[in-house]
Formats: structure tokens, sequence, C-alpha cells
């Protein structure tokens, strides 16, 4: 038998802070850069009960993991699961099964502040940040770890959800937070903008993004669902996290390609060849640059195994057993 940690979300959910994921996390696109192997979603569908089942997978040789996230939402539950293999990368041993709610904000967050950190000027300022749930805290406590920012302003459609979400940033990270009753007002004069909302249309307007802003788009993973205008995406250096998720369910790309505004070779590069230096990102101050975030396997084994490894020197979580084939694959 082989001995796997079983990890619960609060086994995990105090082990590590957002720059430490984004160090991670950063390391882990680098390696995909130079040829690691990861690959877009999988998405299965179904109609009644409404649900969704996804699957997505990296190999990171250096880290010396390998895995991904499997997870369901809705059918008929009206909630989500997160399950998290993890295996050794060089024995293909199973290392740990981790529950990744409590990660996922952090590790998608982190995706988005390494491509901040990547494509965004280096003097940026100002964000802007339109959403106000979960996923934009994750991307707000850590992309404001790799610059210096001195003013936040945040937009949803409920008042006191952007209000709330003001407060408690205030006390989370150095700069100004303000709560805005627009999404034009929060985009004014930004120098990064981060959408994280379960729009289907764009939320902020292509005429309100000045030459030289860095935007990351994080909200949606649907074929016909764009966070932003076609306009905007094709003015735009356009970065996805795996370059084949463009044509799969970049909802946004899509929409460019569907309006005439673009075709498949707007795609610059993937975030792991901008980490690697195999693509110089941005080139000009005036370059509007935009990174579209779906969630990939690369961010979530980064992650998990930095969970792993420190649960484990902590003596967190418990050990299962798995039988390996060997053993248990007889058909007696």
């Amino acid at each position: 038998m082989t001995e796997t940690l079983f990890l619960t979300s609060a086994d995990v959910d105090d082990l590590a802070e957002p720059a430490e994921y984004v160090a991670a996390v950063r390391d882990a696109y680098r390696q995909v850069g130079e040829g690691a192997p990861a690959e877009p979603r999988t998405k299965l569908l179904n109609r009644d009960p409404p649900g969704m089942l996804t699957t997505y997978a990296a190999l990171l040789p250096e880290t010396g993991a390998m895995g991904g996230y499997t997870y369901s939402a809705g059918f008929g539950a009206g909630d989500a699961w997160f399950v998290t293999p993890l295996f050794d990368a060089e024995s293909g041993e199973p290392l740990a099964v981790l529950d990744g709610a409590s990660m996922n904000p952090f590790k998608t967050g982190a995706a988005g502040a390494t491509a901040v950190d990547a494509l965004a000027r280096d003097d940026a300022t100002e964000v802007a940040v339109i959403g106000s749930g979960a996923q934009a805290r994750g991307q707000l406590a850590t992309t404001a770890t790799v610059r210096e920012f001195e003013s936040v302003r945040v937009f949803s459609p409920t008042a006191e959800h952007r209000e709330a979400f003001a407060e408690e940033f205030a006390d989370r990270i150095d700069a100004a937070v303000s709560a805005v009753d627009s999404a034009s007002a929060a985009v004014a004069g930004a120098d990064v903008v981060i959408t994280a909302t379960n729009a289907s249309g764009p939320v902020i307007d292509d005429a309100d993004v000045e030459p030289g802003t860095h935007v990351t788009a994080m909200g949606q993973y649907h074929p016909e669902k764009n966070e932003l205008p076609p306009e905007l995406v094709a003015r735009a250096t356009y970065v996805p996290d795996i370059r084949e998720r463009a044509a799969q369910d970049a909802g946004s790309f899509l929409a460019a390609v569907e309006a005439g505004l673009v075709d498949e070779d707007h795609v610059a590069a993937d975030l792991g060849e901008v980490v690697a230096g195999e693509h110089p990102g941005r080139t000009s101050e005036e370059e509007i640059t935009v990174f579209d975030s779906g969630g990939t396997g690369i961010e979530t084994v980064a992650a998990a195994h930095m969970l792993y490894k420190r649960a484990s020197e902590r003596g967190r979580g418990q050990t299962i057993e798995l039988a390996p084939a060997s053993e248990a694959l007889t058909g007696e």
C-alpha cells in the first residue's frame, strides 16, 4: 500500500501568504514556458439537473509534482467541491489529496499577479477591480504583492458588497482602497484593471481603458461569455494562461474573433512563454496588455505542492492508503 496524505481546507488554509502563492505559481509558469506539459480544462455540462464537472492537469518536473483539479458544481446541490490529487513527478506515486477550496482564490490570484508582474508597467500605481467576491479578493491580495500600488478603486453592482470589499482591503494592503459607483469610475486612470465577475457580457468599456493599461480578466471560461469588449481584445497584446485555451473557452477572445476584429494569430504568447523569456510581453509604455485567465493545472499543482510540503512539515492531515495497481489490479 502507498501512504498518501489527505488534507482538508482547514489543514492548509493558514499555511501560505499571498506572496508565497505568487512565487510558487510564477515558477510553475516558467517551467511550462520552458516545455513542461499542461492542458486546458475539460468541462462536461449536464442540463437536468444543471451542473458541471471540470478537470485540468499539469506536470511540473522541477517542482516534482503533477496533478490538478477535478471539481463539480451544481447538480441540484447548488454548491461546488474542489478535489486536488497530487502525484510525485518522478515515481508517479500519489503524494496527497487536498480539498482545494480554500486555496482556490489565492492560487488563481497568483496567476493574475504573475501576469501583472510580467506585463504591467513598472510604474503602475492605480488598480481597478470589477467584482467583489472571493476571486476578486484573491486577485487583489496577490496582485498587491508585485507592485507598490497607491490606490485601488472597486466596483460591483451591489453597493454594500463593494463597500465591504473596500473596508476589508483598507486593512489588508498598503494602498488607499475606495468603493466607486460605476465601472467607468473605477477604470478611469487605472494602470491595472482586474475583472473578476460572473457576467456574461463586457463589464468595462473599451473607451475607458487608457494606453499603457494592463487588464487581467479571470471571471469567465465559457465560449459564449466575455467580460471584455471585443474592441479591447483587438487593440491589446493578448496573453492567455494556456495558448490552446484561447480558441476553446476564452469567451472574450472568441467574441473578438466572431466580430471579425482578430484571428487566432492574435494570441501573442501564453503566460508561460512570457515568464520564461520566450516572448517579451510588453514592449512599450503605451501598449495595452490583456491576460485572459481561465484557471489551469499549472497554478493548482504549484500551490497544492507548496501546501502539501508545509502541511507535512507541521504534521497536518491524515494518512490514507492507496493500493498500487500491482497489488489491486488483479481481476480476481
